[in-house]
């Protein structure tokens, strides 16, 4: 039975496709829905939707590893400069990194997650995980759980906190530093590595969905096994696991922004930093030039994933989102979707931006399904415009 669904917002001319896709998502599949969505398309803002009891565009919301979107942001400004290189070992600005034979690992070797240390063979405690200089410090003598450059395995909860420590080493100041002078400051994005005390108040708690008999059924039929590599990478192999759900809704997550999933947006948000990434808003010039996006934007691990067991496909520290995500898009996209349902990326050669948030976990986790409409409706749109 299709439902009755307030959308709120607006779409430039040639975008309402985008909105009555949207409102037929949330009719027809999503019950109790919470959620925005957001598009630059060349630098301007075409599309700026939301639903929700008490939602408004300037809601925010745990984006998970939607977060390393900004840290590799970060990291590309810092290769663009001639701070970084990608081809120098990580160990020539971070030299205890080299301990169990990580010696020779490059910063694009380990952006590509290929350097083998997913996670750490003792864990985590939940204030470690907070703390991404906490969590360098135990990874640079961890040995790799593979020969580092051989495979590649989703590096979940380390990966922020990794490439952290080499913008530390390298500039004296923390990744979130950085960013916040250099990206979300001045273009006033509301995206958080670090959601100050006074914004708490547009902060919505994440609430789990549950799962369908379907999914129920497939999870019982694989259940998680407790010391795999993909246990180890999610941090559930000790005696009190971390809840991956629940991670936005500790005050000290928000607080001290963990890079690789601790960041706090809105979808105009998410959307607006790919777009002041690629092509620059609000009268500012692009934050990244064609060359670094391209260079960026360049596949460098695809195929089966240790960690997830899946397929998938990185670029320089992004997800190739273009590879095994949505191949309609634009060669060369960059973006990074998070564990409850956000999806954020930039397409240079449509100039499209988007962003996605939602309140409930999309279940099993990553860019949830509705997404897949949602991004061509937008993509369409954009080419259709010129």
């Amino acid at each position: 039975m299709t439902r009755e669904i307030r959308v709120q917002g607006t779409v430039a001319d040639g975008y309402e496709a985008v909105r009555e896709e949207f409102t037929d998502v949330l009719a027809n599949e999503l019950p109790e829905y919470e959620g925005q969505l957001a598009a630059y398309v060349r630098g301007r803002r075409v599309v700026d939707l939301w639903v929700g009891p008490d939602v408004t565009a300037e809601s925010l919301y745990g984006v998970y590893s939607s977060s390393k979107g900004a840290a590799h942001l970060v990291v590309a400004l810092l290769v663009q400069d001639g701070v970084l290189d990608l081809d120098r070992a990580v160990a020539a600005y971070w030299p205890e990194f080299a301990a169990e034979g990580k010696g020779a690992v490059t910063l694009r070797e380990l952006l590509a997650h290929r350097a083998g240390v997913a996670g750490s063979d003792s864990g985590f405690s939940s204030e470690e995980l907070a703390d991404d200089r906490a969590v360098a410090a135990r990874l640079a003598s961890q040995r790799p759980f593979w020969r580092p450059g051989a495979a590649f395995g989703y590096h979940a909860f380390a990966i922020g906190a990794l490439a952290g420590e080499v913008v530390f080493r390298a500039t004296g100041r923390t990744l979130r530093e950085v960013y916040e002078e250099r990206v979300r400051a001045p273009f006033g994005l509301d995206f958080f590595l670090g959601l100050p005390e006074e914004q708490e108040g547009r902060f919505r708690s994440v609430q789990p969905m549950a799962p369908t008999p379907e999914q129920a059924a497939l999870l019982a039929a694989a259940p998680p096994q407790p010391q795999s590599l993909g246990s180890i990478a999610f941090n559930r192999h000790i005696p009190e696991p971390t809840d991956l759900e629940a991670l936005p809704n500790s005050r000290l997550v928000r607080a001290e922004g963990p890079a690789s999933i601790g960041g706090v947006a809105s979808a105009r948000g998410l959307a607006g930093m790919y777009a002041a990434a690629v092509t620059g808003i609000g009268g500012r010039e692009a934050l990244l030039t064609a060359d670094t996006v391209t260079g960026f934007g360049q596949v460098q691990s695809v195929g089966h994933d240790l960690v997830s067991g899946t397929v998938k496909a990185f670029a320089v520290g992004f997800q190739a989102t273009s590879v095994y995500v949505y191949p309609f898009l634009g060669a060369g996209t960059i973006g990074h979707s998070g564990a409850g349902g956000s999806q954020a990326f930039a397409d240079p050669r449509s100039g499209l931006a988007y962003g996605y948030t939602r309140r409930r976990f999309a279940y099993p986790g990553g860019p949830a399904v509705e997404n897949e409409r949602l991004v061509r409706a937008v993509h369409e749109a954009a080419l259709g415009a010129g």
